[in-house]
């Protein structure tokens, strides 16, 4: 054994590769296999941002840009907020460009964590949360909101901080969803911010899906609660960008002042020839994501009603690209056991709800970004696989 092997943060011992990705490699070498995995934009960046990048390489755009990020960059997403979302933050001071989400929630829960806090996280959730929390020493407390059709509710809340008093610094709210698809209303944001102004917590508002919301208009945590909200958004859903890692922090400048710090030693900035092309992307682009939601509605629509036919129960989603569906009576309950069954005899991969914290076990979350021609394939193995 390397003598260095037990010398690491102990928290890290604490963490693990991702379920879904474990899962993703576990199927992958099976023949014939149809993946319906991870939560990737199945269409390309659109022609005229990736000319955008282009020509910011042809014109030498390859040198560090400020830690907050280029100043066009920030305006144009300051713009973009203000338009559709009608929350407003100045590109000097409450504006920073990161490293997609990730990296933009993990300068903010590094910045705000200290060990013995505990974050408060609506379940079943995104399973990246858990270990960016566990590596800073502090611990999550999942509310389960299975009951409630996994929306939560301010009552939840208050539930929570009742059992965890002070030790709560923050709370996660993922709208639209991963992996369940649920978005927030009007009413909803306001009941919950209303309810989160009585705590002093810091309410990280992940807003990554906010272009694909098929019921209505997106409503940012950030138009109730600015004070205490840190909203993270980026364009690797909006604009299908995942490789260009461009996201944003959007928070009153105070609290970016803060951030900013651990940002810097992070990553220093973002790549320059990305944040060029974001730019691009929401200016011209401002409506990009039209295209791909009308596509993704359809999409929905179709896989929604060929597992309720298969007796599945869902939530209808409202947003995002998930299907997470509870698996039918009858039927193993175990879902990794259940999904690597579905895997090895129709070949066929879903992610095991079991990916997404205990309140996911009993559940499959379906990727619908994917072709109609894949996802018509898709229904058809887990229709022979139910009936067998």
């Amino acid at each position: 054994m390397n003598k260095l092997q037990n010398r690491f943060n102990k928290n890290v011992y604490e963490i693990a590769v991702s379920l879904i990705r474990q899962f993703d490699e576990k199927v992958s070498g099976i023949p014939n296999m149809l993946k319906l995995t991870l939560g990737e934009p199945d269409f390309n960046t659109p022609e005229h941002v990736k000319e955008a990048g282009r020509q910011a390489i042809k014109e030498n755009f390859s040198h560090y840009t400020g830690m907050s990020g280029l100043m066009d960059v920030r305006e144009a997403a300051s713009r973009f907020l203000s338009e559709k979302y009608t929350v407003n933050y100045d590109p000097s001071t409450e504006v920073l460009v990161t490293v997609g989400a990730t990296e933009a929630l993990s300068a903010s829960l590094l910045a705000i964590l200290e060990p013995g806090d505990k974050v408060l996280l609506p379940a079943p959730t995104y399973p990246g949360y858990e270990p960016l929390i566990l590596l800073a020493g502090a611990e999550p407390v999942y509310i389960d909101t299975r009951e409630s059709d996994f929306v939560l509710t301010p009552e939840q809340i208050d539930q929570a901080m009742a059992a965890h008093g002070d030790k709560v610094k923050a709370i996660i709210i993922t709208s639209p969803s991963n992996p369940t698809g649920v978005a927030y209303n009007e009413a909803e944001v306001a009941a919950l911010s209303k309810t989160l102004a009585k705590y002093s917590v810091f309410v990280i508002s992940d807003e990554i899906y906010s272009e694909l919301n098929y019921e209505g208009q997106h409503v940012s945590f950030g138009k109730y609660l600015r004070e205490q909200t840190i909203l993270i958004n980026g364009l690797s859903k909006s604009h299908a960008m995942t490789g260009w890692r461009i996201g944003f922090i959007f928070a009153p400048a105070e609290l970016v002042a803060q951030i900013i710090k651990v940002h810097q030693y992070l990553v220093t900035a973002a790549a320059t020839v990305s944040q060029k092309a974001a730019v691009r992307a929401l200016v011209q682009g401002i409506s990009d994501a039209e295209v791909m939601k009308e596509e993704y509605r359809e999409r929905r629509d179709f896989v929604y009603q060929a597992m309720t036919k298969l007796d599945f129960k869902v939530a209808r989603p409202s947003g995002a690209f998930y299907i997470f569906a509870k698996i039918p009576a009858g039927q193993e309950q175990d879902s990794m056991a259940f999904c690597i069954d579905l895997a090895e005899k129709n070949q066929l991969a879903l992610i095991p709800g079991i990916a997404f914290g205990p309140e996911g076990e009993g559940y499959v979350r379906i990727s619908y970004a994917a072709s109609m021609e894949t996802l018509v394939d898709a229904m058809t193995r887990l229709s022979a696989y139910i009936n067998d």
